[in-house]
């Protein structure tokens, strides 16, 4: 017990440093895009890097974030042959992402990351998480609605498709990503909510996103 209970905390430790990696900020430095945290809403991830018009340096940072949780989880399991420290290390990438340590905890959303976790813990769910995003995204256009019913739908497709015990990561992620998407629920509730491809960044919009 005791032993399960140090490995499943040592790969939590190691998938939460994983997902701490800000890729997005790194990306916009290289790509010469400034400081993502003053562009757009400030956010780290890929839809944000997209509001630069950078398509490239918006599918690196999706690919990236999604990567990293995708990478803790195979990581854990290949080490302890253990699928649930890969669970602990893919929901610790995610709070990396979302709360990392280099940045006072002020991360991204993690839908990437979370998506990428899905992936590695039970691919169908993945892959039926995404299909719903695009299906969504398509019918939609608004990137954070789409996100929220990819993630509502991933429980329910971890019943179908995953260890029983799976769909308590898949929901326990999905009300995370949702935490961290209300302000985004309130604009599409007052219909504020911007659209995928809606505004290109301009110097006017190169500043701080109000608090």
């Amino acid at each position: 017990m005791l032993e399960t209970f140090i490995i499943h905390g040592l790969a939590g430790l190691g998938g939460y440093l994983l997902g701490a990696v800000p890729f997005g900020i790194v990306i916009a430095k290289l790509f010469g895009l400034g400081d993502l945290r003053s562009i757009g809403s400030g956010n780290i991830g890929a839809t944000n890097v997209l509001r630069t018009g950078n398509k490239l340096a918006a599918i690196l940072t999706l690919l990236l974030d999604s990567g990293k949780g995708a990478i803790a989880v195979c990581i854990t399991v290949w080490i302890t042959n253990d699928p649930f420290a890969g669970y602990a290390a893919g929901f610790w990438a995610v709070m990396g992402h979302n709360f990392p340590v280099w940045l006072k905890f002020k991360g991204g959303k993690g839908v990437a990351t979370t998506i990428g976790v899905l992936l590695a813990t039970a691919w169908p769910v993945g892959l039926g998480a995404i299909g719903v995003w695009v299906l969504s995204a398509a019918i939609f256009r608004y990137s954070s609605l789409a996100a929220l019913l990819a993630l509502a739908a991933a429980p329910a497709l971890s019943l179908q498709f995953a260890l029983p015990q799976h769909h308590w990561l898949a929901g326990i992620l999905c009300v995370l990503v949702w935490a961290r998407h209300h302000q985004n629920i309130r604009r599409l509730f007052k219909g504020t909510e911007s659209k995928i491809g809606a505004k290109k960044i301009t110097d006017e919009t190169l500043q701080p996103p109000s608090s």
